[in-house]
């Protein structure tokens, strides 16, 4: 009996390459780019030439391109073709992974403007109660984070970064019981994140801010080292009582500027008990307010 056939990956990709221009040049019309429809087309959309010229390349490149050969692409060009063929930003990222290239990231002249969160996100976090959760962008500024995040783990206001709160927030610092523990471990999070961000200078400027205020951050930032934001534990001091959680940052498929952080009480401890305790407390002390307004 035989197994699978081998195929070269690059092969399956450049055919996927050539399906993708082909299908997305026969769906631009000459109109939409600002040229004369012209008497007989014998295919719809543009032409290869046509999205050449457009895109400031040479038709025989062009053309090399799109049958897939093995020639060497760059961004910049790839940018352009992309403007040609109106190509969104999933779309953008998907013809840089098929010329393979690493898929454009996030602007590089520094932070990005904020886009509003969807509101399924919003709802996906607030029903994670009675459990912390809450959502940042890449930088880790905070975003959304629910009524549990706020009370257990201090989180600031919306717009603060975690990154200076974890060094410079002394409250959060005196609760979180092992805050020297994960300290390296935050930092080299955050130098991973910078990575996969390449020329992004809006990680620097939090990076040489922080450096500037907290000097156990610059010597742990020093260290070069780097891990990816897996699932961690922490433990934090409450009026409840301490709170253990288990803790893992997700990415949104369609976001690639946000992480969704969802925190589950561990196995084995009082946590979910104390959480219901400070939930309660905060709706009862809330309501009082309430009524006595």
């Amino acid at each position: 009996m035989t197994g699978p056939v081998q195929v070269d990956p690059d092969t399956v990709r450049r055919a996927s390459l050539r399906e993708f221009l082909v299908a997305r040049r026969a769906q631009i019309t000459p109109e939409e780019v600002g040229l004369a429809p012209g008497a007989r087309r014998r295919t719809p959309g543009l032409r290869r030439e046509e999205v050449a010229v457009l895109a400031g390349v040479g038709s025989s490149w062009y053309q090399w391109l799109e049958q897939g050969r093995d020639i060497t692409v760059s961004s910049h060009v790839l940018d352009a073709i992309a403007r040609v063929l109106k190509l969104g930003e999933a779309e953008t990222r998907h013809l840089y992974a098929l010329a393979g290239l690493n898929p454009p990231q996030l602007g590089s002249a520094g932070p990005a403007e904020p886009r509003p969160v969807d509101d399924v996100l919003v709802r996906l976090v607030d029903a994670w109660l009675p459990n912390p959760g809450h959502i940042v962008d890449c930088y880790w500024n905070l975003v959304v984070a629910n009524r549990a995040a706020q009370l257990a783990l201090h989180m600031a206001e919306p717009g603060s970064n975690c990154l200076h709160q974890y060094f410079l927030d002394e409250i959060y610092r005196e609760n979180l019981e092992n805050w020297e523990e994960l300290a390296p471990l935050i930092v080299a999070s955050y130098r991973s994140e910078m990575t996969a961000n390449p020329g992004n200078e809006g990680f620097q400027q939090i990076v040489e801010s922080l450096a500037a205020q907290s000097p156990e951050f610059a010597t742990l930032w020093n260290r070069q080292d780097v891990a990816h934001n897996g699932a961690r534990s922490k433990v934090l001091s409450s009026k409840a009582g301490a709170l253990h959680f288990e803790s893992v940052t997700l990415g949104v498929p369609n976001r690639a500027d946000l992480r969704v952080v969802l925190h589950n009480p561990q196995a084995a401890t009082d946590t979910a008990a104390r959480l219901n305790v400070l939930l309660a407390e905060d709706e009862r002390r809330n309501g009082l307010r309430l009524v006595a307004g």
